[in-house]
């Protein structure tokens, strides 16, 4: 359900909230792919790594928006030239994070933003900021983010001003007996260009083997029903690492459906 801000204990978590990483220990690497309605395609790949003489977490990722190439068309052409052209947009990134106390995290990221439609290019340099504090009842964490600050991107003659994002939310053990762990989660968001947000969700645990998941995002114009599930084994390739793969669906209202797979490797 979107619900992660609190919850971001990955490698995405550079991408949810950079404070999540800094709890991490060894390497982990994240590899995402979303199927989007009118055949548009989200991927991200992102590492979280340590150096020993540097304290904390950092991370790398990108992240690729693309589509088919289409057809050129013009108002005396309107079945196509016979050129097409394509679109996307592209961001690569570094995080560094760290735990300041025994409950509190911070971690920050930077991030080189490009946008591209035909032979016409933008490109700007945005900051995200995090925070995750760990309240030690209930396994419950208050996650805190924002996205996207930073200069304007100039397309053709035009500044445009990067969508600052801002995230809060909150996570807790509802239930946590023997091999069966249930978490709740819910995520307040904030859009630059849209009214206030909230998405909430759950995922069962059994055995940190078999994870099922559900959520709702309330006040959108089409998104509201998710769910999904996950499998955690572990790697005979690399000693002592440990594989997630996890499926989620996202329901569209007319648009159709959103499928995300994602592959974390944990060694």
């Amino acid at each position: 359900g979107d619900a992660y801000v609190a919850l971001s204990d990955d490698a995405t978590a550079v991408y949810w909230n950079p404070a999540g990483i800094a709890r991490m220990s060894g390497q982990s690497i994240s590899l995402n792919h979303t199927s989007w309605p009118a055949d548009i395609l989200f991927d991200q790949a992102s590492y979280v790594f340590n150096i020993k003489w540097i304290p904390g977490m950092l991370g790398v990722n990108v992240r690729a928006l693309t589509m088919s190439r289409d057809i050129v068309r013009t108002t005396y052409l309107p079945e196509g030239t016979g050129d097409t052209f394509d679109a996307g947009e592209w961001a690569y990134g570094l995080s560094y994070a760290r735990a300041l106390t025994d409950k509190f995290s911070a971690g920050i990221s930077v991030n080189y933003v490009q946008t591209g439609l035909d032979d016409v290019k933008g490109s700007s340099t945005t900051f995200d900021f995090g925070t995750l504090y760990d309240v030690g009842v209930l396994g419950a964490k208050i996650g805190m983010s924002i996205q996207n600050i930073g200069s304007d991107m100039t397309f053709i003659d035009e500044k445009v001003k990067m969508p600052v994002f801002f995230r809060v939310g909150g996570s807790f053990d509802v239930m946590q007996q023997g091999e069966n762990r249930l978490i709740a989660a819910a995520e307040f968001t904030h859009p630059p260009d849209n009214s206030e947000k909230l998405n909430v969700g759950a995922e069962y645990g059994f055995h940190d083997y078999l994870f099922l998941r559900g959520g709702y995002k309330m006040n959108y114009d089409t998104q509201g029903l998710t769910a999904g599930f996950g499998v955690k084994f572990p790697l005979t390739i690399v000693k002592s690492s440990v594989a997630r793969l996890d499926y989620a669906y996202q329901d569209m209202n007319f648009l159709g459906a959103t499928h995300r797979v994602s592959v974390n490797i944990g060694f």
